[in-house]
């Protein structure tokens, strides 16, 4: 089995369990942030059970979710029932996945952990999905949260320190892009049963540069 095979599986079990193991509810730092942007069309990357695909649609936002795991898409699509909404939602790997370039005014990157050899390609894939003057709003654990995964299990993450983020790789992955907020910090998560504890972000703003030809 390769590596992909594997990390599908391990999110499809996951996503099998009963309960919505992130919760319902939309991460904190999204929530905040997508409320000051005007609605359109975003892009969902790694959605999961949906709580943040979800949460744009009920702002009027015209969602495109994609994530690994199938049993993701069935719970994501059940939570925009209980909520009275629609999401698009695809499964499969943004590698084989095929977005038209520059059709997105907003993308979400809520803990999208790629892999190590494919994060800034993908990063730069998406890239070209959204659109000049188009917004990004991420939050994913960085390199410093290693260490407090160690001492807590419960607050989850990737065990592989590449697929941990830095700001020097957000600077490169988006150097097009004007930085509304670019930090990383300690806090408290509180969401669903596998993101509970102490963790280290890293939190990422910016808006596409429409002035200047694409870099990459």
């Amino acid at each position: 089995m390769t590596w992909d095979e594997e990390y599908k599986n391990r999110w499809d079990d996951r996503y099998k369990e009963e309960e919505y193991v992130y919760g319902k509810g939309p991460n904190l730092f999204f929530k905040e942030w997508l409320q000051k942007f005007e609605p359109g069309t975003i892009l969902m990357p790694a959605d999961g059970e949906g709580r943040n695909g979800v949460f744009a649609a009920q702002l009027g936002w015209d969602v495109t979710s994609f994530d690994l795991s199938a049993e993701g898409k069935l719970k994501a699509l059940d939570l925009a029932k209980e909520k009275k909404v629609n999401i698009a939602y695809v499964v499969g790997d943004l590698e084989q996945l095929s977005f038209e370039k520059e059709s997105f005014d907003a993308i979400g990157l809520i803990y999208a952990h790629f892999a190590a050899d494919k994060k800034s390609r993908f990063h730069r894939k998406l890239n070209d999905c959204l659109k000049p003057g188009g917004v990004v709003i991420l939050e994913a654990f960085c390199k410093e949260h290693l260490v407090l995964n160690h001492l807590d299990p419960k607050v989850g993450g990737p065990k592989e320190l590449e697929m941990l983020l830095s700001k020097e790789e957000i600077i490169a992955d988006f150097a097009n892009y004007d930085i509304l907020m670019l930090g990383e910090r300690e806090i408290r998560l509180n969401e669903g049963k596998y993101h509970i504890g102490k963790g280290a972000v890293l939190r990422f703003v910016g808006v596409k540069r429409t002035d200047q030809e694409n870099l990459f």
